[in-house]
């Protein structure tokens, strides 16, 4: 990892852009609710499907769903924040995005490990990780500053990095 300012792409800044950090944490906490309940239904669904195979398969199946319950959410989570969109179902809902501070590209091996790393310190010691959010600027978690990524809202961070590349181009042309 580099410490050149010149290699790290350049992260948004809460005092000039506040519009990528409104309301942040609110959304992330509704997201993650969200991302629960369906996780939630999807791991319902499998422990059915399951308990039910356990009976044709004398027992087979009920032990099969100690693997299958977390590789669901293994799952859910290389598909969903792995994917091109970078955001679980309940973080596009709550128009948030996850995004690499680190310049390595975020795909599904990365996603499942910020979920890893996420729910290791949720549930090592839940009141500081959140608290740790409240007293930084761009509103990371611990897991965020471990895996190097930065929640953000999508739709204005779209309009943000179109007015720096606009920026940038212009510079390089001399303002032409």
């Amino acid at each position: 990892m580099t410490h050149d300012a010149a290699a790290r792409p350049r992260l948004p800044d809460p005092s000039t852009a506040p519009e990528l950090f409104d309301g942040l944490l609110t959304r992330r906490a509704t997201a993650y609710i969200i991302d629960v309940i369906l996780m939630s239904f999807l791991v319902l669904a499998i422990s059915v499907v399951g308990a039910i195979l356990g009976f044709f398969t004398f027992g087979l199946a009920w032990v099969s769903l100690v693997f299958a319950v977390p590789a669901a959410i293994i799952v859910y989570y290389a598909a969903t924040l792995g994917s091109a969109r970078r955001a679980t179902v309940g973080m596009q809902m709550m128009d948030i995005v996850l995004t690499p501070t680190r310049g390595q590209p975020l795909d599904g091996w990365m996603a499942i490990l910020h979920a890893l790393v996420f729910w290791v310190t949720i549930w090592i010691c839940w009141p500081v990780t959140l608290l740790f959010a409240l007293f930084t600027p761009r509103r990371q978690m611990i897991h965020d500053f471990i895996m190097g990524t930065l929640m953000v809202r999508r739709s204005p961070m779209m309009r943000h990095w179109q007015r720096h590349r606009m920026s940038e181009q212009d510079a390089y042309h001399g303002g032409e």
